[in-house]
């Protein structure tokens, strides 16, 4: 991913190499138990109870040490800086939140089948013809009252700093429904620049760092207050004022 220089990455040790395979093993029975359960109780009376619950699972056995100060407000379009694939994890186990993603993650069927279960909702950016379509539906995924978050930036940074917030993507929402909350969220590693994805580097091997890590990953997810209507009044204004509150934490 794109967005800052990487940390050189640590070697990983044989404890770290057994660390891995733990934590490979628990991911692998979260998804044997709750696919099967979500498919169940989806078919009977919807929700994302297990998806949410597995994303969850998955943060915490990847080590994330969460810290919440705040409250998503419901049914809010969040937007939140963007540092890791770790940040799906704590967000959907701190709010609940569907995601809005661009299409590319569409091209690996896996990855599909499990963001698909999310309700994620994907975007593309490079093709200006299906905007309109684009904006409509979600348009109709926040009337359904789920929090959904887009992360800005457009990619990932080294969590020291945000890169700047693209208006572009916030299309959608222009102009912004009357009952529409837009909520900025700042995620706050502490020790970002070692967790990041940034660079060069392959997700795959992003992934194997995080999971080989002995120390645990301390997120402190800040819900920062919604923005105020005088901010609402177009994208570029929208987009300004969440990068401005996040700026303000980091």
């Amino acid at each position: 991913m794109a967005g800052a220089q990487a940390v050189p990455a640590p070697r990983i040790r044989p404890l770290g190499w057994a660390l891995l395979a733990i934590r490979l093993a628990a991911m692998a029975v979260l998804l044997a138990v709750c696919v099967p359960l979500h498919l169940i109780t989806h078919a009977l009376i919807g929700g994302r109870f297990w998806p949410r619950l597995f994303l969850a699972g998955i943060g915490a056995v990847a080590g994330l040490n969460l810290r919440v100060e705040g409250r998503p407000e419901r049914g809010a379009l969040l937007l939140a800086n963007h540092v890791s694939w770790l940040d799906i994890l704590a967000l959907a186990n701190a709010s609940g939140t569907a995601f809005v993603a661009h299409d590319g993650l569409a091209a690996f069927p896996f990855l599909k089948w499990l963001c698909d279960m999310n309700q994620t909702l994907f975007i593309a950016r490079d093709r200006r013809e299906t905007v309109a379509d684009q904006a409509s539906d979600l348009r109709d995924a926040l009337a359904q009252r789920p929090p959904f978050t887009l992360f800005p930036e457009g990619t990932t940074c080294d969590g020291t700093r945000i890169l700047p917030f693209k208006s572009s993507l916030l299309a959608a929402i222009e102009p912004v429904p009357a009952d529409l909350a837009v909520q900025p969220v700042a995620l706050v590693y502490a020790d970002a620049p070692r967790v990041s994805w940034v660079g060069e580097e392959p997700g795959l091997d992003n992934f194997r760092r995080i999971l080989a890590r002995l120390r645990p990953v301390h997120l402190t997810i800040r819900f920062l207050p919604p923005l105020a209507s005088s901010d609402l009044a177009n994208r570029k204004t929208i987009a300004a004022a969440a990068e401005r509150a996040v700026a303000e934490v980091l």
